[in-house]
């Protein structure tokens, strides 16, 4: 058998070696063992190429269980938390739109081969009276998976995640449901395999801090400490993120908003058959082994911070 998998730098190999257990002599030794397991998971529809196996090891630094717990769960929230792991198709026109709004950049200037590959996500761009931000997310899984195969940075170092907050209304902050900030953070801190190194928030408005508590509430200690309110003060955030790495608008030199939307949308063209096959995966929890996955069991909360006053 021969591993389908791009050959990593050697900045990245080393890296990937050091930090996460990587060693090429058993890598398609533990891609084959993953492989064998889903197919004795009568739940589980999962995709099982080499570079798509080869991330969710690589975020789990090789270790074989924690791999599984993270593909079960990546997949089992297609199930029990459909409303943020749907995906609008790419050829609606309602994809196009949010797609050209630019609201989930990924910038493609890092400051190194071993930086981090740094998000940026302008929650303000989006009108809410147009789209809810279930929507927003469906385009936001697009990218994400398309960065889980394609950049092998990301996947090896992390991310860095940019919240730009200019422009938010309360009709955002509204759309923002305990239930809705629950699923996202299981979905970014359990079920994605990537080692997020840095979450930052800029431009914050007012009622911010009731959305930021109650997210904050729900992380890991690590994730917790990665944490970084820097409001107006830019300069903070350039001790983190060099402005090399930031698009003109925002005083860098990763080109301009709208020439990161345009490669964006070849990018999506390009693994257009790729992501329509993404739509087959899954799970049935009728058939799991064991107790089904809910949504009760795993997320148990509801609610809204509507009758809050954001101003």
């Amino acid at each position: 058998m021969v591993v389908k998998i791009r050959p990593l730098s050697s900045e990245l190999a080393e890296k990937a070696r050091v930090e996460l257990n990587e060693d090429p002599q058993r890598l398609q030794d533990d891609l084959q063992h993953i492989k064998d397991w889903i197919t004795k998971q009568p739940h589980l529809r999962a995709r099982t190429d080499d570079q798509w196996l080869a991330a969710f090891l690589r975020g789990c630094k090789f270790s074989l269980e924690r791999t599984k717990e993270k593909l079960d769960l990546y997949y089992s929230l297609r199930s029990t938390a459909p409303e943020i792991t749907k995906r609008i198709p790419q050829d609606d026109p309602k994809f196009t739109d949010i797609l050209n709004l630019g609201v989930m950049l990924v910038l493609p200037n890092t400051w190194g081969p071993t930086a981090p590959r740094v998000t940026m996500v302008r929650a303000g761009a989006y009108d809410p009276s147009k789209y809810h931000i279930t929507d927003i997310i469906s385009v936001g899984n697009v990218i994400e998976s398309i960065l889980l195969i394609d950049d092998d940075q990301l996947v090896v170092v992390g991310p860095q995640i940019i919240l730009d907050l200019d422009q938010v209304t309360v009709g955002h902050l509204a759309q923002m449901t305990p239930s809705i900030i629950k699923k996202l953070v299981v979905t970014g801190q359990d079920a994605l395999p990537v080692r997020m190194k840095g979450f930052h928030f800029i431009n914050t408005p007012p009622g911010f801090e009731t959305l930021f508590n109650f997210m904050k509430s729900l992380l890991s200690e690590k994730n917790k400490n990665r944490l970084h309110v820097h409001n107006r003060n830019y300069d903070e955030l350039y001790k983190h993120i060099p402005k090399e790495a930031l698009p003109t608008e925002y005083e860098g030199n990763s080109g301009t908003i709208q020439s990161i939307i345009d490669h964006w949308e070849k990018k999506v063209q390009q693994y257009s058959s790729w992501l329509e096959e993404e739509t087959k995966y899954g799970t049935d929890e009728s058939r799991r082994l064991g107790k089904p996955k809910t949504a009760e069991d795993m997320f148990g909360v509801d609610g809204s911070f509507r009758k809050l006053q954001f101003d």
